[in-house]
């Protein structure tokens, strides 16, 4: 493996019960039969709703036994709330899961950070009928929250080929392996043997763009009377949304270049310096295929594979003439007045899985033995561009690179009823990983590199592998009738990093017919990804009141990380502990509160960008000053203006509430009403102790994480988030609304002043779904989501009196004109191009009312 390189310039609503009330039945007491299934499940999801497949390796339960909190979601949930990805329907049915859609775009359109009990993306595993799906090659490197991680592109599964969803929140990395500490979402595939649908899906914003179309093929086959192929073909295609803000002529000199009144004669003609900002266009064509093969009573073969891929129409900041003074006649035409250009962005990704298995009996012990291939592959192309170093010969259309992950798992899973009240399991997980950076074509990364977006230099591409074998056993012990305890110890070794070893502890204790309790403690682990430690790149960002620069990601195993003291990186560890609750009154009400607190040790941070610690004008001592500073020589060895990398930098604390309440069954004349609350509260979400930074920085009197990094990863997202829904049915018709309030997000932008952070305000979210059974096989759908029209907003606060003085303050800058309160308004908007998020982001999108409607026909 090669080391040194040089571097380079739930609420759940729907008949909204079937998902709150599996929830609050995990706790409750309750008999299986009183477990209501939703007017339109069938039979075959009638049985699934009540067994639960995720959370333990032993035998499967039904709901009223799980001793930790597991919710279901159904696939008609998942089509009632009209997001167009799977990624946003789960943010609107689960209070603790949250996504973003980014204002930046680029590389980072192609998968948006997801995350449960704000954990970050990368600390949530995804599982494919209980099997570990790839991880996306990317990781995320804007400043943004998500920032230095990265997680499985679940948008890559067609919705229509989902039976349900099981999303664990509980730590989980005794029973998994790594990326379980917050918790585990477990997608399970439709296996109907036969019938299937037909779904057309359209959509649109209330700014008439971002047009929608989609059409998906459902289909179960029969194989005989042993089995099924169940298959699903998606091709869909969401138009550019584009949300720009107007731009600050005042600002513009100091930050880009030029003149006031070349800033000012150029917005005259485009107001918002022609920015696209938004949600990129973006087009997707997925497979899927679910089969399973019973070739005896007791043995079957099953297998399952989806593919997909996706290109994203993107754009970067647009260059304009005072910025970019010209393009050498390459992109305007000859005769015409030079205006700037407007950079574009394709990203296109395939992203593929595939398991093979089979379940046999051995010994008395139920066995099962599969084999997965997964893999993630993203290409950049760079287009209406220039590489100014290139001058007239720069090409206008650049090819970028790309990244690249696969991932082999063998899974050996056994299980056992050895006693009449103890059922023991055990099993092993071998992994075989590999990451490679995909080299650009040399125009793309020469000399400054293609302008918006650099290539991958060759020598900063490179494959690299690991392989890590785990081992895990315990056991479920029904005490009494009453009373469960469930044990699991898991052992793992990596080739490049060392060993873990882990363990849970779970119970659940029915003190009555009204009243169950659970607890679960647990430790974990999450391997550093191999993105993690090997990208190296140069990084194009927005630098408060200087543009647009280059800044380098060096690599943990790189000779500059060792000059600067960079310690190779170490896996994540984490204590869990989760206490719940349930209450059922009655066999229409039902209440879960669980309480959650999770610690994680030596968490991995991609740091803030670390600049030379020497600013003499004077020549001589700034030669005196570098030579006595070994950061300085690093960068200045390398022709670098920053560097930021990964390292195991801090220990934080998490900790919360989960909630759902539910009442079913409420008549009204001849309609029955459903109302769900659900939510999250975080109650801890911050940093203990010291920043574990390298002495080199250290010895610079800097640090890794500053304030901005802090508040990407522990205050950005929603304080706490509430889902109330109700939903009516009535004969042939379902109405369903559902509010989603997001409580408040805190930002400390990079360049905003110190004294002062920016906080986007409580918002509430309302939508509104229609179902009609206009046939028995035809349902016709419509979906307002965001009736309100409500969109991010944010004002700034002070944190002290000096910040207070600086938002009162009147006094106007003599050479720009602009107050306090306006400097630190266009520092962190770009000059106003991101006014309604900022330039990172929002605790939900910026799109405002969107309208989507489906037509499924049944067969």
């Amino acid at each position: 493996m090669k080391k040194n390189f040089p571097f380079a310039a739930l609420l759940l609503s729907a008949s909204p019960y079937v998902l709150a009330q599996a929830q609050a039945e995990a706790a409750a007491v309750a008999q299986t039969a009183a477990v209501q299934p939703a007017a339109d499940a069938t039979p075959d999801d009638i049985q699934k709703v009540v067994i639960v497949s995720t959370g333990s390796r032993g035998a499967q339960r039904t709901m009223v036994d799980t001793p930790v909190p597991v919710d279901i979601i159904g696939s008609r949930e998942l089509g009632k709330t009209g997001q167009a990805s799977l990624d946003k329907a789960l943010q609107f049915r689960v209070p603790s899961f949250n996504t973003v859609q980014t204002p930046v775009n680029d590389a980072t359109s192609l998968l948006d950070p997801y995350e449960i009990r704000n954990m970050g993306p990368s600390r949530v595993l995804i599982l494919i009928n209980g099997k570990r799906k790839n991880a996306s090659s990317l990781v995320y490197t804007q400043t943004s929250p998500g920032r230095g991680e990265s997680g499985s592109d679940i948008s890559a599964i067609p919705q229509d080929a989902i039976k349900r969803i099981e999303v664990l929140r509980d730590g989980a990395s005794a029973q998994y392996g790594s990326d379980a500490i917050a918790g585990v979402v477990n997608i399970i595939l439709k296996d109907n043997a036969e019938g299937g649908s037909v779904t057309a899906r359209a959509g649109i914003t209330h700014e008439s763009d971002g047009k929608m179309g989609g059409l998906s093929l459902n289909q179960g086959v029969a194989l005989g009377d042993r089995g099924f192929v169940n298959y699903t073909l998606d091709v869909s295609h969401v138009g550019l949304s584009n949300r720009p803000g107007l731009v600050d002529a005042r600002a513009e000199p100091d930050t880009l270049g030029g003149t006031l009144a070349d800033a000012q004669a150029f917005l005259a003609i485009k107001p918002d310096a022609g920015n696209i900002n938004g949600s990129p266009a973006t087009s997707a064509q997925k497979a899927l295929v679910n089969s399973r093969y019973d070739l005896n009573d007791d043995v079957s073969v099953y297998g399952n594979a989806a593919y997909v891929h996706k290109k994203v129409d993107s754009y970067a900041n647009y260059r304009t003439p005072y910025w970019r003074p010209t393009d050498y006649g390459l992109l305007h035409a000859a005769g015409t007045p030079y205006l700037g250009y407007v950079p574009t962005f394709v990203g296109k990704l395939d992203d593929y899985n595939a398991t093979g298995g089979v379940k046999f009996p051995l010994g008395g012990w139920a066995t099962d033995l599969s084999l997965t291939y997964g893999g993630n592959e993203q290409s950049y192309e760079v287009g209406n561009s220039v590489n100014r170093s290139l001058g007239a010969a720069s090409p206008t259309h650049f090819n970028a690179g790309g990244v690249k992950f696969e991932h082999f798992v063998f899974n050996g899973d056994l299980s056992k009823q050895v006693a009449p009240t103890v059922s023991a399991y055990a099993g092993t997980e071998i992994r075989h990983e590999k990451f490679k950076t995909i080299a650009g074509e040399e125009a793309s990364y020469i000399g400054t590199g293609a302008d918006s977006f650099a290539g991958n230099d060759p020598r900063n591409s490179f494959p690299t592998s690991r392989s890590n074998y785990g081992a895990y056993g315990g056991a479920t012990w029904d005490i009494s009738d009453s009373l469960l305890v469930d044990g699991t110890g898991r052992y793992e070794k990596y080739s490049d990093f060392g060993s873990a070893f882990v363990w849970k502890l779970s119970s659940r204790l029915k003190v009555s017919e009204q009243l169950t309790l659970r607890a679960s403690a647990s430790t974990g682990f999450r391997a550093p990804s191999l993105a993690q430690i090997y990208t190296q790149k140069a990084q194009y960002a927005f630098v408060p009141g200087k543009g647009i620069q280059v800044s380098g990601l060096v690599n943990n195993v790189s000779k500059e990380a060792a000059a600067l003291g960079v310690p190779k990186l170490q896996a994540e560890k984490s204590n869990n502990i989760t206490l719940g609750l349930g209450l059922k009154p009655d066999n229409n009400t039902s209440i879960t509160v669980d309480y959650y607190n999770i610690k994680v040790k030596n968490r991995i941070v991609l740091g803030k960008e670390i600049v030379p610690a020497c600013t003499e004008t004077d020549p001589a001592k700034q030669a005196a000053c570098v030579a006595a500073s070994p950061l300085d020589q690093v960068l200045n060895a390398n022709g670098i203006v920053s560097v930021s990398f990964f390292a195991n930098a801090l220990t934080s604390r998490t900790s919360g509430l989960d909630y759902v309440l539910s009442r079913k069954n409420l008549s009204l004349g001849e309609s029955k009403v459903t109302l769900n609350l659900s939510g999250n509260l975080s109650l801890k979400n911050e940093r203990e102790g010291s920043v574990h930074n390298p002495s080199t920085v250290a010895a610079a009197n800097q640090s890794v994480l500053d304030a901005t990094q802090e508040a990407l990863m522990f205050t950005s997202r929603p304080k706490y988030k509430t889902i109330f829904g109700a939903d009516l049915d009535y004969k042939d018709y379902n109405f369903s609304l559902n509010n989603t309030l997001f409580g408040p997000t805190r930002f400390r932008n990079a360049g905003l002043d110190n004294n002062l952070e920016v906080e986007f305000k409580t918002k509430v979210v309302t939508d509104f779904a229609f179902n009609y059974n206009v046939a028995k096989n035809v349902t016709l759908s419509f979906n307002v989501n965001n009736i309100l029209n409500v969109t991010p907003k944010w004002n700034m606060k002070a944190l002290n009196s000096a910040g207070q003085a600086l938002l009162d303050s009147k006094a106007k800058d003599p050479a720009t004109g602009m107050t306090p309160y306006e400097q630190q308004y266009n520092s962190i908007t770009f000059d106003g191009r991101y006014s309604m998020v900022t330039y990172d982001g929002s605790q939900f999108s910026q799109l405002g009312r969107t309208f989507a409607a489906s037509l499924n026909y049944r067969f």
